[in-house]
C-alpha cells in the first residue's frame, strides 16, 4: 500500500511517481543536490572531460565588462541555480565598476548550495538567498525589487535538463513576470561532437557515477530506500535526433526495492533503467528562436570557441502575447 500523495513531501511524491510508473522510470535531476550531491558536482565540474563548466566562467570572466554595457540601467540581479556562485563573481563586479548592480539574490533548492554561494560572494556583495523552486523562487525575488529593473540569470546550460516543450514553458514563467526593462542572460551549451559529449558524461574516474548513484543513497537515508548501489551502474547515451546527453542508473540483475517510508516495493528487471537526466544541446539560432516563442526579443550574445557555449542576452517583448 503506498502512502497517501497528499501525505508525502515533494521529494517522496516526485519519487512514488516516477518510478511506479507504466514505462520508463524517471527520477527528477532536481533532486541530485543534497549536499552529497552539490559536493559531488562541484567535483565534476573541474573534471578535464567537463568543460561546460569553464566555459560558462570564461565567457562571464572574459565578457563581463560587456555584459554589464549592455544593461540600460541599474538591476537586481536574480540568478536561477546559481550553486557556489563561483562564477558569478566576475559578472557582479564589473556591475559595481559600472555602477549597474543594486542587489543581488541566489534561488536554489539546496540549502548547501545556498550557504556556498553566500560565502563566495562575500568579498564582492551581500548575496541574498531563496530557498525554493525557480518560478516560485522568482516571484519572490522580483516582489521586493520596487521600480528598478531586474537582471535574471539562467546559467550553466540548466535550460538544456528540459525537453523542447518544457524549455519553451520554463522560459515562458520566467518571462511572465519581468517588466520593460528587465533582461534575461540565458547560458546553454551548443552542440558539439557525440564522443566529447559522452566522455562528459561519463568521467573514467567515476565522479559522475557517484554523483548519479547518489540519488539511489538519498532515497536510502530520506526514504528508508534499500537501494543496493552496487547493483545499479551509471549509464550515459546520446540521442542524435533529439540532441540530448540521458543520464540513467541501470539495473544490472532482476530485483525488488522496498521503500519503507512510502510502503512499495518497486521491481526492476535486469537492464531497466531509471532516467535521470537529460542534458539537450543547441545551436545559437535553435535558443534565439524558442526565447523569442516564450515572449523575448534577443540581444547581443557572447560564445566560447574552446568549449562551445554560449551566454544569450534576451529583453521580454511585450508586444507579444504568451
Amino acid at each position: 500500500m503506498i502512502e497517501s500523495p497528499n501525505a508525502l513531501s515533494g521529494f517522496a511524491r516526485d519519487v512514488v511517481e516516477g518510478l511506479t510508473t507504466t514505462g520508463q522510470k524517471t527520477l527528477p535531476p532536481t533532486y541530485f543536490y543534497d549536499p552529497i550531491g552539490s559536493a559531488l558536482f562541484e567535483a565534476i565540474t573541474v573534471l578535464p572531460e567537463y568543460g561546460l563548466t569553464r566555459a560558462d566562467e570564461r565567457i562571464l570572466t572574459r565578457q563581463a565588462g560587456a555584459i554589464a554595457a549592455a544593461l540600460p540601467a541599474p538591476a537586481h540581479v536574480v540568478e536561477l541555480g546559481a550553486g557556489s556562485g563561483k562564477k558569478t563573481a566576475p559578472l557582479l563586479q564589473a556591475m559595481q565598476a559600472s555602477a549597474v548592480l543594486l542587489s543581488y539574490t541566489s534561488v536554489d533548492v539546496s540549502e548547501a548550495a545556498l550557504r556556498h554561494c553566500r560565502r563566495e560572494l562575500a568579498p564582492w556583495t551581500e548575496a541574498r538567498t531563496v530557498q525554493a523552486d525557480f518560478i516560485d523562487g522568482l516571484y519572490q525575488a522580483l516582489r521586493e525589487r520596487g521600480d528598478a529593473p531586474a537582471l535574471v540569470l539562467f546559467l550553466g546550460s540548466t535550460i538544456g535538463n528540459f525537453d523542447s516543450e518544457g524549455a519553451l514553458g520554463m522560459l515562458r514563467s520566467i518571462r511572465r513576470p519581468m517588466r520593460p526593462g528587465d533582461a534575461l542572460l540565458l547560458g546553454a551549451d551548443l552542440i558539439k561532437p557525440a564522443d566529447q559529449l559522452l566522455a562528459a558524461y561519463d568521467d573514467p574516474t567515476g565522479v559522475t557515477a557517484a554523483f548519479n548513484l547518489n540519488l539511489l543513497g538519498r532515497i536510502n537515508r530520506e526514504l528508508g530506500g534499500e537501494f543496493d548501489l552496487r547493483a545499479f551502474r551509471h549509464h550515459v547515451r546520446y540521442d542524435e535526433r533529439a540532441q540530448r546527453v540521458e543520464m540513467h542508473l541501470l539495473s544490472t540483475i532482476d530485483q525488488a526495492v522496498r521503500i519503507r517510508e512510502l510502503g512499495c516495493t518497486i521491481p526492476f528487471a535486469a537492464g531497466e533503467t531509471i532516467w535521470t537526466e537529460s542534458s539537450h544541446k543547441y545551436s545559437v539560432a535553435r535558443l534565439a528562436r524558442m526565447a523569442e516563442e516564450a515572449g523575448f526579443s534577443s540581444g547581443p550574445s557572447w560564445t566560447d570557441e574552446e568549449w562551445p557555449f554560449v551566454e544569450a542576452l534576451f529583453r521580454p517583448d511585450h508586444h507579444l502575447s504568451i
